[in-house]
């Protein structure tokens, strides 16, 4: 009785069996995968939140299918901040991104049409295609000394059913950005061919070089929609907010705004409360960024130091984002290396395989666990390899 596109081996994988386990039973664990930021000690400013969401304009209904102008006008201004021009009627307010994918992937194509999407990434995408009846395509990511695209392996990915191209910026976990050059590539690709460029740039805020990377939202090159949100820039999922801006040549930014603005009004799933915060939420951002930027910093740190103090194990370049990828010798497959790692060590971090590595050899640990715990996690895990 139930529809085939949500048909899921809804079987616990080995991993999450052995961790449901290891926390029932009591054991201590050390978890290097902490990505949830209210859980990771960081600091709030509970007032100014808790004031933001006291607006007596939430008591008045007013049905905007793109949002409310006041909310989009901040999401404006944090662009601008960043050099980027982008027009309020250009976004779309969503609850959350995969919300704001699924209003892409909706718009984009018809049951059956394909979307490439980069590997390694997350993946969340499988899901989300899976519910909107699209079928994702890799296309890999290479690392010689750095991640690049295979452009050449994208472009035999395309197929007369392809609608539009997945760029992660920066990529998670793999936390490179994609370079001018490429992006480039990427409009002059998506142009020739009729496709859209989406970009999801939920971590672009979190870069480890002195100059801030520059934003998809002002894209021209191609049609283009670009997708970010409070969740990771504010370090507030809970709050369930998020924006879809859209870019590109204007006969065909217009078309699609104008149909992304019915199925905006299909739904009308923002909420006004959160929407009234959003101009204070955003302007608050900078604390909580500090802080973070701070934390990771100061593990990346601690993790070369123990790195260097053996030569079984390093650390894969990054450019951003709050993950770092470790490569390991690969005698086992990562996902019987993760579950010796819990069983022995009590140290939970992610198989390589969970962000779709083309190999064994790879671990993903996040940057902003508890000091603490990733300085004695990570010592547990390199001592497994000595």
């Amino acid at each position: 009785m139930f529809a085939d596109r949500t048909k899921w081996d809804l079987t616990p994988n080995r991993l999450s069996e052995a961790l449901a386990q290891h926390r029932a039973a009591g054991k201590p664990l050390v978890d290097l995968t902490m990505s949830n930021p209210t859980e990771c000690g960081f600091a709030y400013d509970e007032r100014a939140i808790l004031d933001a969401l006291r607006n007596s304009q939430a008591l008045k209904y007013e049905p905007t299918p793109r949002g409310l102008v006041s909310a989009r006008q901040a999401v404006c201004e944090y662009y601008a901040k960043r050099g980027t021009a982008v027009g309020v009627d250009d976004i779309i307010l969503t609850t959350s991104t995969s919300e704001a994918y699924s209003y892409v992937f909706r718009l984009l194509c018809n049951p059956g049409d394909e979307i490439l999407t980069p590997a390694p990434s997350y993946p969340l995408f499988d899901f989300l295609a899976d519910i909107q009846d699209v079928k994702l395509v890799r296309y890999p990511l290479v690392y010689d000394h750095g991640w690049q695209i295979d452009f050449h392996a994208l472009e035999q990915a395309i197929t007369p059913r392809t609608r539009g191209v997945i760029v992660v910026h920066p990529n998670n976990p793999t936390g490179h950005f994609t370079k001018r050059a490429e992006a480039e590539e990427l409009n002059a690709i998506c142009a020739a061919r009729q496709l859209a460029l989406i970009a999801d740039e939920v971590f672009l805020d979190f870069f480890l070089s002195t100059e801030p990377p520059s934003s998809y939202a002002g894209n021209q090159g191609a049609l283009t929609f670009t997708t970010s949100g409070l969740s990771k820039i504010c370090g507030l999922p809970q709050m369930k907010a998020a924006w879809l801006a859209t870019s590109g040549p204007q006969v065909m930014k217009k078309e699609a705004l104008a149909r992304l603005e019915v199925i905006a009004d299909t739904f009308l799933s923002m909420n006004a409360p959160v929407q009234l915060a959003l101009p204070s939420f955003l302007s608050q951002r900078r604390a909580f960024q500090e802080q973070l930027m701070a934390r990771v910093g100061r593990n990346l740190a601690e993790l070369d130091r123990q790195l260097a103090s053996q030569k079984v194990c390093s650390r894969l370049e990054m450019e951003g984002g709050w993950y770092a990828v470790l490569r390991v010798p690969a005698t086992r497959p990562d996902e019987e290396l993760a579950l010796a790692l819990l069983k022995e060590k009590g140290v939970y971090v992610h198989p390589g395989h969970f962000f779709d590595f083309p190999r064994d050899g790879f671990l993903v640990v996040s940057l902003i666990t508890k000091e603490r715990d990733l300085f004695e996690g990570f010592a547990r895990t390199v001592t497994s390899f000595k």
